[in-house]
């Protein structure tokens, strides 16, 4: 080895920047999970795990916050009438249940400033990974702020996901609109969040991956992540134990049209 070789600089991989998306109940916490160690800023307050995901959501509270309010702006919360104001009687608060939202692709969603300061803040932090089902509304907003960070989109049978949905949503206690989620209107939600992501989101370019929930059981969805991101995935925390739930109705005709597309472009075959 020469003076030279033996002072050259040693080169250092830099970790790309991403954001997780992909219908709630869909496989997103496992995606973050795997690179939970990969020196990623996820946040500074997790949310930490509980019967819906043992592991963990890798939710920060931050981040979740700014996608509410990003998704306020057309899904209103809870008011009180003006009997309740008078009486002084509160409105139980529904909670930030927004990734239950059902939003046509036509809908534009803009950004306050205050909020931008917010967005700002977040990805000051490098290199960050951050996830939120909410992303697949919100993603065109912060791409604004961070347009080279890479996009993975993770997805599942939408029978599964949308059973997995309903559970979810009975176990919290969540009714958007002050309606119970049912099976019917859990699938509407699987076909308007990957509808928005493909229809809106994905025209307007970027680095994607879409990869299946399968994929990252099997190995083959890890080694796409790694070349994407030149980051280590941690493959031993996919576990295979905790796909509980079972698909056990139907998928309508234009889910399932929207699941082979998904499928055709994660290179995923199911066979």
């Amino acid at each position: 080895m020469s003076r030279s070789d033996a002072l050259a600089p040693i080169p250092i991989i830099v970790k790309r920047n991403c954001f997780i998306l992909g219908c709630g109940r869909s496989g997103t916490s496992l995606t973050a999970g795997l690179l939970a160690d990969a020196g990623y800023f996820m946040g500074e307050e997790l949310y930490p795990g509980d019967i819906g995901n043992p592991k963990g959501y890798f939710e920060d509270r931050e981040v979740n916050g700014i996608n509410e309010g990003l998704l306020a702006q057309i899904i209103p919360g809870a008011h009180r009438s003006l009997g309740d104001k008078l009486l002084g009687r509160a409105v139980r608060d529904p909670g930030w249940i927004r990734w239950l939202a059902e939003i046509p692709t036509d809908q534009k969603i803009g950004c306050p400033p205050k909020i931008a300061d917010r967005i700002r803040a977040q990805v000051a932090h490098q290199p960050f990974c951050f996830k939120d089902p909410r992303f697949c509304y919100t993603l065109g907003v912060w791409r604004k702020f961070a347009p080279e960070a890479a996009v993975l989109c993770v997805f599942r049978d939408p029978a599964v996901s949308a059973a997995s949905i309903v559970k979810e949503a009975e176990r919290g206690e969540m009714m958007p609109g002050g309606k119970p989620v049912d099976y019917d209107r859990a699938m509407r939600i699987w076909q308007a969040t990957y509808g928005y992501a493909l229809n809106v989101h994905l025209p307007a370019g970027g680095d994607w991956l879409f990869v299946h929930y399968d994929q990252l059981l099997d190995g083959s969805g890890c080694d796409s992540i790694e070349k994407l991101l030149d980051a280590k995935v941690e493959r031993g925390f996919a576990d295979r134990k905790l796909r509980r739930t079972v698909a056990s109705k139907p998928v309508p005709p234009e889910a399932s049209q929207l699941y082979r597309r998904l499928c055709e472009l994660a290179g995923f075959s199911g066979d």
